[in-house]
């Protein structure tokens, strides 16, 4: 059965081809030879000559109307009405409750399961409310068939499952014979046509189905059957070339919507990737400007503290100036007051008072040094409290810790400082010390020598006595103010020794800070990776603008060329009287050409011109704008 089909197929084919050849001389003499034989063969052979006919005589009128048709149109209603014979043919009949029952809705019901694209054909004639008969149906099945140019593919799934036809139809059926491949094959050329058809104001129900013979009677003149035959020929060729350009556009927007949408969704991840780097940017910017700003105002403090700690020390430099030019001073006028006085009393009370002087002026650099004790706590505590915020602030910048090492650095040369005063202060109290003991030894002599001016000047030492008395008493008072300076010296010592603990702590907490410049180090060079990363993506980013740009300028080439192919028009001979370009009129010596480009009708000196195009490998007449189009386009297409 399958080599039958085959064999029928392309007999068909060929029945397709040469349909506008084929005569009745010949179908009546097959039929007159098949009469003897069998009655449903002459049956079969009529019907397929009527196909013949009203599909040849429906493409040659559709073809000279030269627009779509209407259901109105009365080659098309015979055409559906020897269809609907076709079918009819050899049916088996239906029993039901009331009558007997006879349709061709039931074989064209099942193409909807061997055609999965017949699915919608069918789902919109069962919603069709006019229709209320199988045979209504059936009618408006075919109609949309022909408007979708499917019916013979349609109708060829049918035919080849026999196994499914022989329900409905008999074994002599046209259908189920060569015949019915034939007629299938005959339904190809019909996706010439362009229908428009509107089944729902039809009344497919109630119409009488009778074939008019009237319209297929030859003519005799075979001039104007062979010009029509020609003229037509001519059309169809231009009709495929028309759709292969079509198809060959379709495919082309197809794969450059595909490509548009691509580069698409690639635009938009580039876009939202720039998005994300660029607010990570603006975040490092931001980070960066508070960290500045937190520097600036730490180094601010800094500075105000030095130039406060340069007043105290250029102050105490002052003191110390003074203090030392005054106890020089006292120290000559005591000299001079021992080589003036030959009495060793009289050089005990000079030194007693220059001791006076020594213990005020002590007092006075005590007080100083109270004061400058205060302010180096206050500067400690400060310190301590800039090196707990220095923790808590961000320790990823460099800066900072070259601030706070800055400042480090000038607080232990302030503590050196301190530690050289102190020890100043100390080789001052020993100095003091040494001056209390010879003042010491002084008045042991001076005692001893009283004791032989007692002995010598005994008449003497009434008057002098008094004076003694009084001497006494202000020594007295030096003993106490040596005791209070003694424990002055105790309290100096405890503070000494507290300012030791505090450098202490301050050289522990410098050394807990040299982790931290390891930390920092390293986050300073991830910081650095991270910026070569972004200055990588931002000039990835650029290339790939650059890119998306050409390939949008390319889409737009491509979109420019698209539009000006699918306006193409094939321009019929008998609408161009005039050359498109040149405007000069056609006549027996200036000719009409097409342009294979765009369609329109040249002469020849303004067609000369050949180039390949999609449709045809081969080199075409194209005319001069086309060409100057082409050769701009390849021009630019190539790098």
């Amino acid at each position: 059965m399958e080599k039958e089909d085959e064999g029928g197929w392309r007999r068909a084919g060929k029945g397709a081809k040469a349909g506008s050849s084929l005569s009745c001389s010949g179908s009546c003499c097959s039929s007159l030879a098949m009469a003897v034989k069998d009655p449903t063969a002459v049956e079969r052979a009529n019907l397929l000559n009527m196909a013949k006919l009203s599909i040849k005589g429906l493409i040659e009128s559709a073809l000279s109307f030269g627009r779509t048709l209407d259901s109105d149109y009365p080659p098309l209603q015979q055409f559906f009405v020897v269809m609907e014979h076709c079918l009819k043919h050899g049916l088996k009949v239906r029993k039901s409750f009331l009558s007997y029952n006879k349709t061709i809705w039931g074989p064209l019901e099942l193409i909807e399961k061997l055609y999965p694209e017949a699915e919608e054909i069918a789902a919109s004639v069962r919603d069709l409310p006019g229709l209320k008969t199988p045979l209504g149906r059936a009618r408006a099945w075919l109609r949309l068939a022909l408007m979708q140019k499917k019916m013979a593919d349609y109708l060829r799934c049918l035919i080849i499952r026999r196994d499914l036809l022989s329900e409905f139809y008999d074994y002599h059926a046209l259908m189920m014979e060569e015949e019915g491949v034939v007629i299938v094959g005959l339904l190809v050329g019909l996706n010439v046509i362009d229908a428009n058809l509107c089944v729902k104001g039809e009344d497919l129900d109630s119409q009488v189905g009778v074939i008019d013979f009237s319209m297929y009677l030859k003519n005799e003149d075979d001039t104007e059957s062979k010009e029509r035959s020609d003229h037509i020929a001519a059309i169809l060729d231009q009709k495929n070339y028309v759709e292969e350009l079509n198809r060959q556009l379709n495919s082309t927007v197809s794969s450059l919507h595909g490509r548009v949408n691509s580069l698409e969704k690639s635009n938009t991840k580039l876009i939202e990737e720039l998005a994300i780097a660029k607010n990570n940017i603006i975040k490092l910017q931001e980070e960066n400007h508070h960290l500045r700003s937190e520097n600036a105002l730490i180094l601010m403090k800094t500075q105000r503290h030095l130039e406060v700690n340069k007043v105290d020390a250029e102050t105490e430099l002052q003191t110390y100036k003074h203090s030392r030019q005054s106890l020089d001073e006292m120290y000559n006028e005591a000299h001079r007051q021992l080589r003036e006085e030959s009495q060793l009393r009289q050089d005990i009370e000079n030194e007693l008072m220059v001791q006076v002087g020594m213990k005020h002026e002590i007092e006075l650099a005590m007080k100083l040094l109270e004061k400058d004790i205060h302010e180096k706590q206050d500067t400690l505590i400060s310190l301590r409290q800039q090196l707990e915020e220095v923790k808590a602030i961000n320790v990823e910048m460099y800066q900072k810790l070259q601030c706070s090492d800055d400042a480090m650095k000038e607080k232990n040369e302030i503590i050196g400082r301190l530690e050289d005063k102190t020890n100043q202060i100390t080789a001052t109290m020993k100095q003091l010390e040494q001056r209390l003991q010879q003042a010491e030894k002084a008045q042991m002599e001076a005692e001893n020598e009283d004791k032989r001016f007692k002995q010598d000047y005994m008449s003497k030492s009434e008057s002098l006595q008094k004076e003694i008395a009084q001497k006494e008493k202000q020594l007295g008072q030096l003993e106490t103010d040596l005791k209070i300076e003694r424990e002055w010296r105790q309290t100096m010592k405890e503070d000494i020794k507290k300012e030791k603990e505090t450098s202490s702590s301050l050289k522990t907490a410098t050394q807990q800070i040299v982790p931290l410049k390891k930390e920092f180090l390293k986050l300073q060079e991830k910081n650095k990776q991270l910026k070569n990363l972004c200055h990588d993506q931002e000039e990835a980013l650029q290339e790939l603008a650059g890119k998306l740009s050409e390939s949008k300028l390319k889409i737009e080439d491509i979109k420019e060329a698209n539009k000006t192919l699918q306006g193409q028009v094939w321009l019929k001979d008998k609408e161009a009287t005039h050359c498109k370009l040149c405007e000069k009129e056609f006549s027996l010596s200036k000719r009409k050409h097409h342009c294979r480009n765009c369609g329109e009708i040249f002469c020849n000196s303004c067609s000369d011109n050949e180039l390949p195009l999609p449709s045809s490998p081969k080199p075409v007449r194209v005319c001069d704008s086309c060409h100057a189009l082409l050769i701009q386009r390849c021009s630019s297409s190539v790098p």
